[in-house]
């Protein structure tokens, strides 16, 4: 069996799982997600511990196994913590300010970037060179940051654009004549 698979998930206080035939939910002080169960795998609630066991001894469920465990950790974690990605904004007059639901961005382009929030995902601007994108969704978190990203990447020679925090730039040379 997968050795993802194999580990339990302990649930910490606040976190409540329902288990139905068809998904599980997973409800917490942040919000609550679900996600569909698939007949390869056997979810179990001992008093606080999830467990995930294949249904047989096929490839196809050991790696199920994992997979869905991997999933409903992060449901649980993101009702009881949250995540969250931070993106800094390198470049003369690159800025950035959250409205609502609405991140304005100003990239060096004739005109300015409106990015839609999706619904569960909030960005916050503490200082107009950074953001930070929270969610209880580990996947849409991940997906707006990358998408805000790609509005102007990191070039290599000066290292100007939307990056993440922890990324490093490689910066190359010039050509030389």
């Amino acid at each position: 069996m997968s050795r993802v698979g194999k580990m339990p998930i302990a649930l910490p206080a606040g976190a409540e799982v329902a288990i139905s035939a068809e998904q599980i939910t997973v409800k917490g002080p942040q919000g609550v997600l679900s996600q569909g169960l698939n007949g390869l795998v056997t979810v179990a609630n001992d008093n606080g511990t999830l467990t995930f066991v294949a249904a047989n001894e096929t490839r196809e469920a050991n790696a199920m196994t994992g997979t869905l465990r991997a999933l409903v950790n992060n449901m649980v974690t993101g009702v009881t913590k949250g995540f969250e990605k931070k993106l800094s904004l390198v470049g003369v007059g690159y800025k950035a300010q959250a409205q609502g639901d609405k991140l304005n961005l100003s990239l060096g382009f004739s005109h300015p970037v409106v990015h839609q929030m999706p619904e569960g995902v909030t960005c916050a601007t503490p200082t107009p060179t950074e953001i930070v994108i929270k969610g209880v969704n580990k996947q849409k978190v991940g997906q707006v940051a990358a998408e805000v990203r790609a509005y102007r990447s990191p070039e290599p020679y000066k290292g100007k654009g939307v990056r993440y925090v922890d990324e490093v730039v490689i910066i190359k040379e010039t050509k030389k004549k």
